[in-house]
């Protein structure tokens, strides 16, 4: 059901998780354990599954947060419980407070969730291409730093993502990264077709973790599109033509 990360797993008092496809209530494209409230699947069955999560995390449903995620640079402060309806628009969340959880929803992007132990504060960012490109890494720690944590003392973990020879671009995406800064062509592989490559997504996230003075980086190395018996994948779905997708989440609280 859930993939921990070692790094976060030895620290007291905080409890985290990346949740596989695996253990929940839903069916046919989105079986079982499907978090994406903006899927086309069963509320009833995302609301179940949503609770499955949090009780792992000693939580209740309505205590796991997730805002409406727009692959912006934007980072919000949880002090309190907010609904579906009156989430904001962001891709990122950090709290201080205890029995909160941080969640993102992904599908291929990459999940980063963050931890200072001895300030006591937590985050967990979207960070697809746009987000990490346009800053959500940087917003997220932040946010964090106003909120007592040092930045040597961060831990952050990139969770499941689309890997590099799953994740093929074009040359409008190439020439993007190229235009910012001609050193960002160390993230590209050739691909077999002409005009376009193969992009290192979780080494561009870990490129601005550094950047962004993180003490300690740890990378799970799991592949969202090449492991469909554990991960959803947007991409995977749109090469087979599905309808559909379910959502992954990941998920961090001060316990």
């Amino acid at each position: 059901m859930k993939i921990e990360a070692p790094s976060l797993a030895a620290l007291p008092g905080i409890r985290h998780a990346f949740f596989t496809r695996r253990g929940g209530v839903s069916t046919g494209l989105y079986d079982s354990l499907n978090g994406g409230m903006g899927s086309a699947d069963d509320p009833a069955h995302v609301a179940e599954n949503r609770a499955r999560m949090a009780l792992t995390l000693g939580l209740a449903g309505e205590e796991l947060l997730a805002c409406w995620q727009v692959h912006s640079a934007d980072a919000v402060l949880a002090t309190r419980l907010w609904t579906r309806d009156d989430a904001p628009k962001a891709d990122a969340i950090v709290t201080a407070t205890p029995g909160i959880g941080a969640a993102v929803s992904i599908a291929d992007c990459g999940p980063v969730l963050f931890a200072d132990p001895e300030a006591r504060v937590v985050g967990a960012a979207h960070a697809g291409w746009r987000g990490a490109f346009g800053g959500i890494i940087e917003a997220t720690v932040a946010l964090m730093e106003a909120q007592g944590a040092r930045r040597s003392a961060i831990r952050a973990v990139i969770g499941p993502l689309i890997r590099q020879p799953s994740y093929e671009v074009g040359e409008d995406f190439i020439a993007r990264f190229l235009a910012a800064d001609r050193s960002f062509a160390r993230f590209f592989a050739p691909a077999d077709r002409a005009g376009h490559a193969l992009f290192d997504l979780p080494g561009f996230i870990a490129l601005r973790l550094a950047e962004a003075r993180v003490g300690h980086v740890e990378d799970l190395a799991l592949d969202t599109y090449a492991d469909a018996a554990r991960f959803y994948s947007f991409r995977r779905t749109t090469h087979r033509g599905e309808a559909d997708y379910g959502r992954l989440i990941a998920a961090i609280t001060l316990a």
